[in-house]
């Protein structure tokens, strides 16, 4: 059989020696052979950091974020042909559509949430300002920088796309080459995926690579600036991050490990309400789909003691519904196991658990399998057991298939005991409509678990369900689920970073991050900043607007005008007794209002639009007669690369006639560029 090809050093290689068969889930044909033996592990980490790593560092994120997109929009148009290949794998389609398109989504998920939350720079400016001195010369400002190392991920058979995808993506956007490592098992299929990364041409050279094998020699030439991500066995994990290699360079290692998941059926939702059916078909669906290979899948199911038996009759009902077989065959719901070895490690494992309780649905040894030879093929019923929660093998033992264990429980306290002897979770769900069980179980957990959901009638027909990572929320749990964070929207992309705390004075921490801050130079020129396009502005280009006097009059007819007669603008001797005024002061809006009027330009320019303010803090009254001058900063430039305008960030300070700040924001203006 032919050897799967690497993707190591910008070129095609294949390993040396007959390799490792990789067989066909569904009929045990053997698919082809893996061999990373002769490969140059350490030459191809060398290639991600002299070639990848400086072609993405020198794009911004809004660019490598653009890149993301047109690759999902490439991969999405082969979906077909990769679905063919998940079939092997002894996934359906809807398992197939769970891995390729959820791999995908997080992909276009990631780029749109780049062009929103990060700017179009190659350096993220984390946080305010940390004055360090009195004087204001002296400030910190952390910022996040591109690690100039190699994202290495190694991953689990069960995902064999959306795996290396959500690891690619946050990595991509921070800047930082990936080398994939597929689990063996479903290597054809990663294998796959990449070529048609490769043949898009759409990223640069050396940002992915990709090894069809073992990792040989890889981790002895790790540096201190690469980062390893894992997905697998915590047994795994703890060999892994042991390693001389990360532990003598300190390299960044994340792992997302075993996870005896959770669901909790409240009390209130008795047999008959929509809570309890939602609670089955959430148990049952997460048994089943990719034939229980989730990470996320429910393992343990807690029920309050009285409705034990409802749930088990329900959950038994559906699951004898569920045809197994081949997945292109008619009506088959549930495919097979990855391997056969996978086969036999949850029937061992199941042995286990049943040392703790029993099997009230399914049979280990046998199947009944459409389309397929179930001896030939990696097949399994679902198998529902019905446990000892006071036992510790429901709390330690992961059967990573189609198993989940019933456990009673008698009060929420004991319940959230029971949650924490799984030491570590990535998922939980609690089913039920009180609010007051909800938030003392949540709150209970939530220490033990990555991710915790909440169900029931209201946020059902919404709810992506128990199963589901998401790329804007962290993907990881504590304790024995490895203690990493995947995703996680732009926490993810920082954990590809390195976070620098800068200190210096004001105009070189301007120059630093590219955006103006207190003290640092202003320019002021006689055009109007208003009246120049995006090319045309600079941080520190300024105006100084006034001073515009206020008098009684303009706050009465505000208040008349606005319908805000708060006492303190409009009660003489209500304001008076206020301990921060003294007497009638000036309505903040009216400040901002009157700040506005000041330093607009009111004739048609490259200036679009004002889409909002930010921070605004109102920091001394403003009294009759006072004068207010604003002074005006363009702070920060984001050009957008797909349009014809991009974003400024001003700084608007507006001070009275003592040169005392009595207002302070961020003004945010579209601006059109100067050739579009």
């Amino acid at each position: 059989m032919t050897l799967l090809r690497s993707h190591l050093s910008g070129t095609w290689q294949t390993g040396s020696g007959e390799g490792r068969p990789l067989y066909d889930a569904v009929t045990g044909e053997e698919v082809a052979r893996v061999s990373a033996e002769g490969l140059d592990l350490g030459a191809a980490l060398a290639h991600g950091r002299r070639n990848g790593g400086p072609a993405l560092r020198e794009l911004t994120f809004h660019q490598r974020a653009a890149l993301l997109k047109a690759l999902g929009g490439h991969l999405r148009e082969h979906r077909e042909e990769l679905y063919a290949v998940s079939a092997r794998t002894g996934a359906t389609l809807g398992d197939s559509t769970f891995d390729i398109d959820g791999g995908i989504g997080v992909l276009l998920a990631y780029a749109s949430k780049a062009k929103r939350e990060l700017p179009n720079d190659t350096v993220f400016v984390e946080g305010a300002v940390e004055p360090l001195s009195r004087g204001g010369s002296f400030l910190g400002q952390h910022v996040l920088t591109p690690r100039h190392g190699v994202a290495v991920q190694v991953n689990a058979f069960n995902f064999p796309v959306w795996g290396p995808l959500e690891k690619l993506a946050p990595a991509f956007l921070a800047g930082v080459p990936t080398l994939i490592k597929p689990a063996s098992p479903t290597a054809f299929l990663t294998a796959r995926l990449v070529e048609l990364i490769v043949d898009s041409g759409l990223l640069p050279d050396g940002a992915v690579q990709f090894v069809a094998g073992s990792l040989g020699d890889c981790f002895d030439h790790l540096t201190g600036q690469d980062l390893v991500s894992f997905t697998g066995s915590a047994s795994t994990a703890q060999t892994l991050r042991s390693h001389p290699g990360i532990v003598r360079n300190s390299v960044r290692f994340s792992a997302e490990a075993d996870s005896l998941n959770l669901a909790a059926l409240g009390p209130d939702a008795t047999p008959g309400t929509e809570e309890f059916d939602l609670f089955v078909k959430a148990l049952t669906t997460e048994m089943t789909v990719k034939a229980g290979q989730k990470c996320t899948a429910i393992r343990r199911a807690f029920v309050p003691r009285a409705h034990v038996d409802a749930v088990v009759e329900a959950v038994t009902a559906r699951l004898a519904r569920v045809v197994v077989g081949a997945p292109g065959a008619e009506g088959v719901r549930m495919g097979a196991l990855a391997s056969l070895d996978q086969r036999e490690e949850v029937r061992r494992s199941v042995k286990a658990l049943r040392d703790a309780g029993r099997i009230v649905f399914g049979d280990p040894d046998h199947v009944e399998v459409t389309g397929a030879d179930a001896d030939r093929g990696a097949f399994v019923s679902p198998l529902l057991l019905v446990g000892d929660p006071d036992r510790a093998e429901p709390h330690e033992v992961e059967a990573f298939g189609p198993v989940s264990t019933v456990l009673p429980y008698d009060t929420p306290a004991q319940l959230i005991d029971y949650a924490a002897r799984g030491r570590g979770s990535l998922a939980g769900s609690v089913v039920s409509a009180d609010p007051g069980f909800v938030r003392e179980v949540v709150l209970g957990i939530a220490p033990f678990h990555g991710r915790v959901h909440v169900l029931n009638a209201r946020d059902a027909g919404e709810s992506t369900g128990h199963g589901s990572p998401l790329p804007q929320l962290v993907h990881g749990g504590p304790g024995r689920a490895g203690g990493g964070e995947e995703m996680g929207g732009v926490r993810g992309v920082f954990h590809h970073m390195q976070r620098t705390a800068v200190q210096a004075d004001p105009d070189s921490l301007a120059a630093i991050t590219g955006r103006w801050v207190t003290g640092a130079q202003r320019h002021t020129t006689d055009v109007h900043p208003f009246r120049r396009h995006l090319e045309e502005l600079r941080p520190g280009d300024c105006l100084v607007a006034g001073p515009r006097r206020v008098t009684r009059e303009d706050v009465e007819h505000f208040a008349e005008f606005t319908g805000d007669t708060f006492y303190a603008h409009m009660d003489e001797a209500a304001a008076a007794a206020n301990p921060l005024f003294g007497q009638r002061v000036a309505h903040g809006y009216l400040v901002v209002s009157l700040a506005a009027g000041l330093f607009v330009d009111p004739d048609p320019g490259p200036v679009l639009a004002n889409f909002g303010v930010d921070g605004l803090r109102f920091l001394t009254p403003v009294r009759f007669d006072d004068e207010l001058t604003v002074t005006l900063t363009c702070k920060q430039l984001t050009p957008r690369e797909s349009a014809g305008y991009g974003e400024v960030r001003w700084d608007a300070d507006v001070t009275r006639q003592d040169g005392e700040s009595v207002a302070r924001y961020d003004v945010l203006t579209l601006v059109a560029k100067k050739d579009a």
